[in-house]
């Protein structure tokens, strides 16, 4: 039996298993208060109505004790937790050892120090709990726009972004490094089955120690074929929409737990604004910024960018220089490139980056030679374009920054369970 059931047991026994996170004691009646994973009540052990050997064991249970508890439930307004259950046995399963995570206030290196006990909080699990709606989302939306799911290999011959955030991995003898996207395999993969997306870990060796960034993390790449930069965006803008109404619908009681404004994120809706890379650099500088043409956006910038609308802001067509070798540039100004960049409202910054790619041979073998990437590794890739090529776009989406958005929580470290960073591999 488990809690998430309960209201199809009103006014039965039953039996419950899982963790006490807290007691309190009048004496002769115990106030367990008791969770299974998929829910919270609270436990009733009356010394009147309980064996005298059993209430003497409930006595020494402490916070974190795993118990198999047996009795009748009910809806109890009084209870924080909207039920009860008036126990009738308690079988101990595990004395917790002191619990090193008490209600007194813990400092961030401590709590991530004690990680894996830390997840037990409320506030942990609630994250938790959302970024598995997330990734539900994620792939409902996704089928209802015809995309396949495929997977793209970890261990990769060469970079996909930027050579200078690989991890280098020894492939019997030979020097591989660990994926910082599956994208250049999703193009491949659109020729057999039009829009694929694929969604797992990925790896990037940034030696930044900012609040937006992991070592590892997951990402969701999806690719289309005869996708162009504008269809791109409205798909893109469709997506975010989507899963954020289903969080609202979902995760209310998550969102409480995390005491999160939901007014900026119900106000949200298509079509998102645009601006072009020339247009938001103006706005920087009027801001006050030192930014000039050329230069990539940091945090601060997609900061100051992000609290201009309530909506997710579009900027689009940046310098080629900036980007990856793949981006197909404008037309009308080869100089720049017909990509995308979702920044989230509320300053929280890049969620989602995304472009049209280059699809005609020769400008792109003379793209990977002018960016001085590994001719070899990539013919494959160049490959594509001479077997039926097509116009196609992608875009990516960080779960992690997503989730940060989505929950109001300041640092990306904790949504996720066991975060890798610079200084952090343990536990």
């Amino acid at each position: 039996m488990l809690l998430c059931d309960i209201q199809n047991y009103s006014g039965k026994t039953i039996t419950l298993k899982g963790w006490v996170f807290n007691v309190r004691s009048s004496g002769s009646i115990y106030f367990l208060q008791f969770r299974d994973g998929t829910g919270k009540i609270q436990i009733i052990v009356s010394k009147n109505n309980i064996e005298p050997q059993i209430f003497e064991e409930v006595k020494k249970i402490t916070q974190e004790t795993s118990i198999e508890a047996e009795g009748k439930v009910y809806p109890e307004k009084k209870s924080p937790y909207g039920w009860e259950m008036q126990a009738e046995k308690i079988k101990i399963i595990q004395i917790s050892s002191p619990y090193p995570l008490g209600k007194k206030s813990h400092g961030p290196d401590f709590l991530f120090k004690e990680r894996h006990l830390w997840l037990r909080s409320p506030k942990e699990a609630a994250i938790l709990k959302i970024r598995d709606e997330i990734a539900l989302d994620i792939r409902l939306f996704l089928k209802q726009k015809n995309f396949t799911l495929t997977d793209s290999p970890i261990l990769t011959p060469t970079a996909c972004e930027g050579t200078t955030t690989l991890f280098k991995v020894d492939y019997f003898g030979k020097n591989v490094y660990l994926s910082q996207s599956g994208q250049l395999y999703l193009e491949a993969l659109i020729y057999s089955l039009g829009r694929v997306y694929d969604f797992g870990p990925v790896f990037r060796a940034e030696k930044s120690k900012t609040r937006r960034h992991l070592t590892e993390f997951w990402m969701m790449d999806a690719e289309a074929a005869f996708l162009e930069h504008k269809e791109n965006m409205v798909l893109q803008e469709e997506f975010i929409y989507f899963l954020i109404k289903e969080i609202l619908k979902n995760c209310s009681k998550e969102l409480e737990i995390l005491e999160r404004d939901i007014v900026p994120l119900k106000k949200i809706k298509p079509p998102f604004p645009r601006i072009t890379y020339e247009e938001a650099i103006k706005i920087l500088q009027k801001k006050g910024s030192s930014i000039k043409w050329g230069d990539d956006f940091g945090a601060d910038e997609e900061a100051i960018l992000s609290l201009q609308n309530d909506n997710p802001l579009f900027v689009e067509k940046y310098p080629s220089k900036i980007k990856a070798f793949y981006m197909k540039p404008d037309e009308e100004n080869p100089e720049i490139v017909l990509n995308d960049d979702l920044l989230a409202p509320e300053g929280y910054g890049e969620i989602i980056g995304g472009s049209e790619r280059i699809w005609d041979y020769e400008l792109l073998k003379q793209k990977i030679q002018e960016n001085k990437l590994p001719l070899d590794s990539l013919r494959w890739y160049l490959d594509l374009r001479k077997y039926g090529s097509v116009p196609h776009s992608g875009f990516g989406l960080g779960l992690e920054r997503f989730i940060s958005w989505i929950t109001g929580i300041h640092h990306i470290r904790e949504t996720i369970p066991f975060p890798r960073t610079m200084n952090r591999i343990k536990p």
